[in-house]
Parts: structure tokens; sequence; C-alpha cells
């Protein structure tokens, strides 16, 4: 049964998309003195150490995300010129009743733009960055399209994390910007730094049934994060965060998600179905997570032609191999 909005809760989200859980605990790397940074700069560093987030300028050539804008309006079938275009009515109800349409995701996991842009050798080198090692795989996760207010609906906002910020496990989020993303207006990542920096003394304040999927955060300042498109944007699982409602009259706002984590080669089941997610372009199974009910993916389009980075970054080859 699809859970509503409202029911949404930190319960619901356990069965989550697989190729984002880790169930072993690695460390993101700790300081700069013994190893360079390949793409971040000191400041940058500093930056995703005290505030949880940093963002990579330029992480994707242009070619690349204008591709996925193109790609994204005809996945939609909807006309960046022609607004009345925007709701359709089985995608309005959908939006109106599901998390997930409600904050705009879109249905499309394997084609080979998305592809693209996750063996971009410095977004890989970014994560490498913070992980402080190279054998890592690649999230294999979705679009988001939020468009400006339905007459008579709008997308709510609200903060949350994706993760337990309590378990030990480290996690590292991305969001690549696919559109140009600096009009306020337009909506886009917003979090809450001064909660990641003071997360223990808060914590001791908070209920033993405390919802992490829904903090009181109403003491804390939001800080909003603009970005050109092109930019990445990467973010701690231990910073609070959510997307900010878009309230232009005639704008779109369009990202992929795009992460790493430390490859699992030895976990079999896990490596093949990755393998298998992107071979037979088939989404990932959790909650939220629905699939393309057109197989447009499985019809449509064709499997990912994948580098030599990318054939690691999915588990196809090993990182041991030369």
């Amino acid at each position: 049964m699809t859970q509503t909005i409202d029911e949404i809760s930190k319960y619901s989200i356990k069965q989550r998309n697989l190729s984002t859980i880790s169930h072993e605990v690695f460390q993101f790397r700790k300081s700069t003195s013994k190893k360079p940074l390949k793409v971040l700069s000191d400041a940058d560093w500093q930056h995703w150490q005290d505030k949880g987030y940093v963002v990579i300028r330029q992480a994707v050539p242009e070619k690349m995300v204008s591709d996925l804008e193109k790609l994204a309006w005809n996945f939609e079938e909807m006309s960046p010129n022609d607004p009345s275009t925007w709701y359709p009515e089985e995608k309005s109800r959908l939006r109106k009743s599901e998390l997930s349409f409600n904050a705009g995701m879109i249905e499309l996991y394997n084609h080979q733009y998305l592809w693209n842009t996750r063996q971009a050798q410095r977004v890989y080198d970014a994560f490498a960055d913070i992980w402080d090692r190279h054998d890592l795989w690649v999230t294999i996760d979705r679009m988001n399209f939020n468009l400006p207010p339905e007459p008579g609906f709008e997308f709510k906002s609200f903060m949350h994390w994706d993760y337990d910020p309590d378990a030990p496990e480290e996690h590292v989020q991305g969001v690549l910007a696919v559109n140009d993303q600096t009009d306020p207006a337009v909506g886009g990542f917003v979090c809450v730094p001064d909660l990641y920096r003071d997360y223990d003394r808060w914590r001791a304040g908070q209920p033993a049934d405390w919802d992490w999927y829904r903090p009181d955060i109403s003491s804390f300042r939001l800080e909003p994060v603009c970005m050109q498109a092109g930019d990445l944007l990467i973010f701690n699982g231990r910073l609070c965060h959510g997307i900010r409602q878009n309230v232009s009259q005639d704008k779109v706002r369009i990202a992929q998600y795009i992460s790493m984590m430390p490859a699992r080669p030895d976990d079999t089941a896990l490596r093949e179905w990755r393998i298998r997610s992107w071979r037979d372009r088939v989404p990932p199974e959790g909650y939220s997570l629905h699939g393309d009910p057109r197989q447009w993916e499985q019809t449509r389009f064709t499997t990912a032609e994948l580098s030599p980075l990318g054939e690691k970054l999915l588990g196809l080859t090993d990182w041991s191999q030369a």
C-alpha cells in the first residue's frame, strides 16, 4: 500500500535503494596532511569540515548537463516552453498523494546520460577526496524535477535526514545541478550547518520518541545553496537538509542525485544486483522507488556504455584489476 506524504516517517524509509546504503562502517578522510587532494581546494576542505557540505564548481562539462536537461523534459513528456503541459492529470494526482512524486522525483535510473555524469573523472575525484580512497561504487539513483506551484497545490519542503544521524556508518550524498539554480525563487538545496556543528548538544535535549525524519529544528537558521548548471554539491549524511520550495512563475529546477561509497566487492548479491540494474535498465526496489509504468527504460533505451572508470564504479570490473 502506498503511504501518503503525511504518513512518511523514519520507519517507512528503511526499505531504500540498495545502491545507497552500507552496513559497513567506512570513515571519511580525516586530514589532508598525508595525501594531497585531487579536486577540493584547501578552502573547500575546510568548508566540508565546518559546514558538512561543499560545492564542486563545474564538476561536469556543459554538454552533459544540457543532455540531461533535454532528457528530463522528454521523459516527463513536458515542453519547457509550454507550462500548460506541466501538470497532466495523472502526474498531478500522484504529486498530491505520494512523497517521491510530491518532491519531483523522475523514475529514470540507467540512461546513458545519467551514466555519463556518474563516470565523469572530476566527479569521481571529488568523492575520492572525501573518502580518501580510490575503490568506490557509484549510486544508481534518480533525477529531480521541481515545478512551480500547481494551481490549488504546492510542494511543501521539510527538513530531515535520510539516514539515522546516530548510526555509526558515515554516508555522503550528492546533487548535480542540471540547470541554473542561482535564482532563489526556483528553490533547491537547503541545509542546517549550525545543527551539524551543534548536533550532540541539541540531540541530548530531544525526547525519547523523536523522529529524525521530521525533527524540530525551529531554533536553527536554514542555509540555502545556490548552484550553476554543472555544479556538484556533496554533503555529509549527518547534515540536516531539505529542498526549498520552487516559488517562481515559470522556472523548473532540475537535478541529478549522484553519490559514491567504498566498494563492497565481496557482497556478491549486491554486486550482481547493481550489474543487472545497469544491464537490464531495472530500477532499484524499495519504499518510494516505483519505476516508470511506461517502461521506457526497457523499451526505448539501450544499456549504457561504460568507460573503464565506469565499469569499476558499477562493480563490473574489480578495482584490484589493472
